[in-house]
């Protein structure tokens, strides 16, 4: 059960070892682009090119879904991005369902692991499958394996290293869960240790992505790459929107107020922090590509 890119990896790496795979539920056919034409989730199409029966319940508590699911008799559900189950759905297979969320739960539980641990500037991040229960990524735990996050790092490239490590973790998952040698610990045990700093990692809305620039340079920097490029970090240029994806930090004496900029018009703009400047490397304007500043600042030279 999944949508996205980031589930691919993981039904490849399943079909791969050899797991019988029974069928894929995933989202509708959505209209999208400029034509408004139907477009099909990433997981769709990937089990459609591998012959893998696919679902798509508008309502997964509509009898007929839960007649087509029953009929293909699953062991084992896993669920990789993918929406809230209800517990008839959960709770039907005689192993249940199986989950792989992009953090070290308990930390991080929520729509957007990945952005926030590069946007609170973690060093460390991680990969965890669990049982699904009812209160969302509070399952017990079943393994999980922990990542280093680069300085520059973005969200996007953790996004796609995690993805493939994703596929291998569940591998060994499924592999421990049908050989009866894994088991579970209860996340219970775990928050009573780090309540008091339990981190989360709620939905990302536009208003969020907005560069508070009297915030420090590091925090301004983990900010940017933790919103590239899915959502982009945005200020205003000009009156226009400019959203950042990649920037370096230039540490020294500031004199200029936060969110002003200074540019050569050439090779460089920057915008003064509370205690530095973030120097803008790839950035897109409203209603433009993406570019790199040199380009940028060829269109807009005096």
């Amino acid at each position: 059960m999944g949508t996205p890119e980031f589930a691919v990896a993981s039904l490849d790496a399943l079909l791969k070892n050899e797991f019988d795979i029974r069928a894929v539920v995933t989202a509708s056919d959505k209209p999208a682009g400029r034509g408004l034409q139907s477009k099909s989730s990433a997981i769709k199409i990937y089990a459609q090119e591998n012959n893998i029966p696919v679902l798509q319940p508008a309502n997964l508590k509509d009898p007929l879904f839960l007649e087509q699911l029953k009929s293909f008799q699953p062991d084992l559900q896993v669920v990789v991005a993918f929406r809230m189950l209800p517990e008839i759905v959960w709770n039907y297979p005689p192993l249940g369902t199986i989950n792989l969320h992009a953090s070290l739960l308990p930390h991080y539980r929520g729509a957007a692991p990945i952005n926030w641990a590069v946007i609170n500037g973690e060093k460390e991040t991680g990969l965890t499958t669990f049982k699904l229960k009812h209160e969302i990524d509070t399952g017990d735990i079943l393994l999980q394996e922990r990542m280093k996050i680069g300085e520059e790092e973005t969200a996007g490239e953790l996004h796609d290293r995690m993805m493939v490590q994703g596929g291998y973790l569940l591998v060994n998952t499924l592999n421990g869960l049908f050989d009866r040698s894994l088991h579970s610990t209860s996340q219970l045990s775990l928050v009573s240790k780090v309540d008091s700093t339990l981190k989360h990692a709620p939905k990302i809305s536009r208003e969020l992505c907005k560069i508070q620039w009297s915030d420090s340079l590091h925090d301004v920097f983990n900010f940017v790459r933790g919103l590239s490029p899915n959502y982009g970090a945005f200020t205003y240029f000009n009156q226009k929107m400019m959203k950042i994806y990649r920037a370096k930090k230039e540490t020294g004496k500031v004199h200029l107020p936060p969110g002003e900029f200074t540019t050569d018009h050439q090779n460089y703009l920057r915008f003064a922090c509370s205690d530095g400047f973030l120097s803008v490397t790839e950035l897109q304007m409203e209603g433009k590509k993406k570019m790199g500043v040199v380009e940028f600042l060829r269109g807009t030279r005096k």
